[in-house]
């Protein structure tokens, strides 16, 4: 699943040629994806001018005057910004065309989401999707501060608060995995029992996780691409993710690997305890 990393690149890719532009058309090749697409859709966006492209999670934000298009990459989907008259596949599913571009949203299994929210239904923040979601990881000067107190109390582990989405947003399996090695933190460790010096590391682990994956492309795993349509190759930077069995990167134990409500996490024995 493109996690914030690929979603930011993906935003980044696509922001220099829908920013200020017009919707020329809407091309919608079933009648939705995880959700059904919404009515009226292009009656909605033709004719109107994109005014920003931003991200809250992993959701891609296209904002008009007079509401903004979220757009959900699903397990398997990535946004490309191809010339007008390329043809669609099989699994091209969506369009939105600007000039002799168009935006084309490809998703095998069927699991993003293309939905509209209307400036008139209330601020963006409110809507079903985002406003249980945490706080961003990027650029947050208190994340560390945040993770400390919203996790008293909490007997989960710190991998599955991380990937809950409520306390910090877009840390998804690959980065928590990643960002946990570096920060020297066990996995299964209970989320309330982490001192603030600990979470301190932690944070600034998570950012420049985050960061140093942006720098890169993001994670290519199956499906992804960029909006350009290359892959990203923060992959061959992993320390421990989808490395089991093969030595630590820092003190040669063997990676071991384990699940965690259903996702496998990927740990040194030795180096995180």
């Amino acid at each position: 699943m493109p996690e914030l990393p690929e979603v930011e690149v993906t935003r980044m890719g696509i922001a220099p040629h829908l920013d200020g532009r017009v919707v020329a058309a809407v091309v919608m090749r079933r009648s939705g994806l995880r959700w059904p697409f919404p009515p009226d859709l292009e009656t909605t966006l033709v004719g109107r001018t994109v005014r920003s492209t931003g991200r809250r999670g992993k959701y891609l934000l296209i904002s008009f005057d007079h509401g903004t298009l979220l757009i959900h990459l699903g397990m398997s989907g990535h946004l490309r910004i191809l010339p007008l008259s390329t043809p669609a596949e099989k699994h091209d599913h969506f369009d939105l065309v600007v000039g002799d571009q168009l935006m084309r949203l490809t998703d095998p299994r069927r699991f993003g989401a293309v939905l509209w929210h209307a400036q008139q239904d209330g601020p963006l923040e409110q809507h079903v999707l985002l406003r249980g979601l945490g706080i961003e990881p990027l650029g947050a000067t208190q994340l560390a501060q945040i993770l400390f107190h919203q996790t008293r109390g909490r007997s989960a582990a710190i991998k599955q608060v991380l990937l809950a989405g409520d306390v910090v947003v877009g840390v998804g399996n690959i980065y928590a995995s990643e960002s946990l090695f570096r920060a020297r933190i066990h996995p299964k460790t209970p989320a309330g029992r982490i001192a603030l010096v600990r979470y301190t590391r932690l944070a600034k682990e998570i950012q420049d996780t985050l960061l140093a994956a942006i720098a890169q492309g993001g994670s290519t795993l199956r499906d992804f691409v960029g909006a350009n349509g290359q892959s990203g190759y923060f992959q061959q930077c992993y320390f421990v993710y989808d490395r089991v069995g093969e030595p630590c990167r820092v003190c040669g134990t063997a990676v071991r690997q384990i699940k965690q409500g259903q996702r496998s996490t990927f740990y040194c024995v030795y180096c995180q305890k």
